[in-house]
Order: structure tokens, then sequence, then C-alpha cells
């Protein structure tokens, strides 16, 4: 039997969305407000999706404790009250939209899970906006 569990964490930090390769005019175009110089923040949700086979002698997927501290190592002490383009060696090259965030989050969790899991992450960067990654396909 499969089945699915979720741990939802939260985490605060600051982005702006720039890319260097175009003049201001056109960032502003793209990115409205988001492009301020003197970046903006987000209260981020993330959810962490693990599916898979039902221990028989356990009864769990996995051990909610283990998805939590995961979540702790690879996202929220990294990138909880920091400003990703700034403090985030994921981000120096890469424009920290919702989008790369949930890649980059998705890629630090699938590492820490053994193959037999099925993984999806949902990032809100808003209370109306999120995304969503499951992996390539």
């Amino acid at each position: 039997m499969k089945a699915s569990i979720y741990r939802r964490q939260t985490f605060n930090a600051a982005h702006r969305l720039h890319n260097p390769a175009w003049d201001n005019e056109k960032n502003d175009r793209i990115f409205g407000l988001c492009n301020r110089p003197n970046f903006h923040g987000h209260n981020y949700v993330v959810i962490a999706k693990i599916t898979g086979e039902i221990d028989p002698d356990t009864g769990y997927v996995m051990d909610a404790k283990i998805i939590k501290d995961i979540i702790e190592e690879e996202v929220i002490e990294p990138f909880d009250h920091h400003n990703l383009n700034l403090d985030v060696p994921e981000f120096k090259e890469l424009n920290p939209t919702a989008e790369n965030i949930v890649v980059i989050i998705w890629n630090k969790i699938r590492a820490r899970l053994e193959s037999k899991f099925d993984l999806s992450v949902t990032l809100y960067e808003t209370e109306n906006n999120y995304v969503e990654y499951s992996g390539q396909k």
C-alpha cells in the first residue's frame, strides 16, 4: 500500500528578482516591484510530500521526524532570515524566483531521501502565489 506524508514548515527570506543581462527598464518591466534594488521579503511556506510504501512493521511511510530534520537542515537553516541573492550560494548566479527556489529545495531534499520515495515540493511565496515541483520527467 502506498501513501503520502506531508511536512509543512516556514521560513522568512529576502530576495530581488533581477537579470543582470538586462537594462533597468527591462528588469522593471518584467519584475516590477520585485526588482527594487534594496530587496523585499516573504514569509515562505514549504510543503514536502513524500510518497512510498507503508512499512508493515512501523505503519509509517517515513518517520515525520526524519522529514522535519531534513527540511530544517537543508532549507530552514540556510534560507531562514537570509538574503537569498547575497547569502545563499545556490542563488549567486540564479535568479531566486519561486520556481527556482522550489527546484533548489527539491534537489536538496531529494539528495537526502532513499530512491524508493517519490517527492513533490510546494512553495508558497504569498498566500495566493505558490509553485510545485516533482522532479524532472
